[in-house]
């Protein structure tokens, strides 16, 4: 198979549409249904959109190329803008455009960026980048093969989206907006089961809560920064602040090094950044990745935040994703500009209002939790599929491995 493949330059395999790109100021941006592309992926929405369909789209920015803080190159499909820091391309009649995105990310492009202070890759650079391919069809099959890993990938993202969007609507409805309350006061029909539905009272008090409950400050129902015992030196998982995710609860996979400095966490805690700007971008996680009875620990810029009984672990969670509760935390921060940090006892004294009894406690558990499950198990087969999809990539990409051994190998592995 490697006998069947050549290299071109990118410039013979695609049809460049740079000229068609549009810069946008952040001033002229509003909220729009289409997103826009940079260097750093999705930076924020404009009205309108310049493309529609399928486009390769490739980093201009040479240091994050160097240090794959974003990927090289990556699809963009629908309705979307680019600015002039992204290159958009699609294949020709030689060449399949997802295959030239799995080649590109393959491949070492550091020779062709310019500029020491402020790298660039340059179309004329981008244009002289040599790709190694087979003829087009055979291209299509191994994007195929790496697109389905991908295509799967995506998908469990999205279910873990609709998840996480459950858990988040239940919570507000029931802790925030006190939904069940106000419905029950103005007669409307039960839109929870008959069990559940009876353990809300029937009337908001004169200070706006259920009646029955109490408002508590969070430290009430959340032990912030708690204890564990890790001796230094330590082999434990390790989550740096580049783990949290700005959105969705799910971390990048932890690492294992010996404890140092930093804050001590289990499974079922909430890491929330103290820091700026990564409070202000949602830098939040639920600890689920941990081997049992572990302790991890991680940046020191993290606050932990671990539920008090019978306060279900996701209710932290969920709390640290609130908007006023965000609001609040960030209105806490003290310090220098640029150096900011919200600390752990001013967040503990956002206020709450908690229910009496533990009954609503446990339903409330037994509503968010599989949700939580199930967002684990999404995404822990997503990253067994990015192993896999790792592992094929390279070899597929160089022709090393045949197409019908690489359907083969993924049948032995499904």
């Amino acid at each position: 198979m490697v006998g069947e493949w050549t290299t071109s330059e990118l410039a013979e395999l695609t049809i460049n549409f740079d000229g068609k790109r549009k810069p946008v100021k952040e001033s002229d941006r509003r909220a729009g249904p289409h997103p826009y592309y940079g260097a750093s992926g999705v930076v924020d929405y404009v009205d309108g959109f310049l493309f529609d369909g399928d486009y390769l789209l490739i980093a201009e920015d040479g240091e994050n190329l160097r240090t794959r803080q974003t990927p090289i190159a990556f699809m963009a499909k629908g309705r979307f803008w680019v600015n002039n820091h992204a290159h958009i391309v699609t294949g020709n009649d030689k060449a399949d455009t997802r295959f030239l995105m799995y080649a590109l990310q393959n491949a070492d492009i550091s020779g062709y960026l310019t500029g020491a202070v402020m790298p660039k890759l340059t179309q004329g650079n981008l244009n002289r980048i040599e790709i190694s391919h087979p003829c087009v069809t055979e291209q299509r099959a191994i994007a195929h093969i790496l697109g389905t890993l991908d295509d799967k990938i995506e998908l469990n993202r999205r279910r873990n989206q609709t998840l996480e969007a459950m858990a988040r609507a239940l919570f507000k409805d029931w802790f925030i907006d006190f939904g069940p309350v106000r419905a029950k006061m103005e007669g409307r029909e039960p839109y929870l089961p008959a069990d559940l539905w009876k353990l809300f009272p029937g009337r908001l008090d004169d200070e706006g809560k259920p009646e029955g409950w109490e408002i508590v400050p969070a430290s009430d129902l959340i032990q912030f920064n708690p204890t564990e015992p890790l001796r230094k030196g330590t082999p434990a998982p390790y989550l740096d602040m580049a783990s949290l995710p700005t959105s969705g609860s799910w971390s990048e996979p932890p690492v294992i090094r010996g404890f140092g400095s930093g804050m001590r966490f289990r499974n079922g805690d909430t890491l929330l950044a103290r820091i700026t700007p990564c409070l202000e971008n949602g830098k939040t996680a639920f600890v689920q990745c941990l081997p049992d009875n572990t302790v991890g620990w991680g940046s020191t810029e993290y606050i932990v935040m671990r539920p008090k009984a019978p306060v279900p672990a996701g209710y932290a969670y969920l709390l640290a994703r609130e908007d006023a509760f965000r609001e609040h935390a960030i209105r806490s921060m003290t310090g220098t500009s640029g150096r900011q940090r919200a600390q752990g006892d001013s967040v503990a004294t956002f206020k709450l209002a908690s229910p009496l009894d533990k009954n609503l406690w446990h339903a409330f558990e037994k509503q968010v939790s599989p949700k939580f499950e199930g967002i684990k198990s999404n995404a822990k087969a997503s990253e067994t599929l990015s192993a896999l999809r790792d592992t094929l990539l390279p070899k597929l990409i160089s022709g090393e491995l045949r197409i019908a051994d690489a359907e083969k190998f993924l049948e032995l592995a499904a």
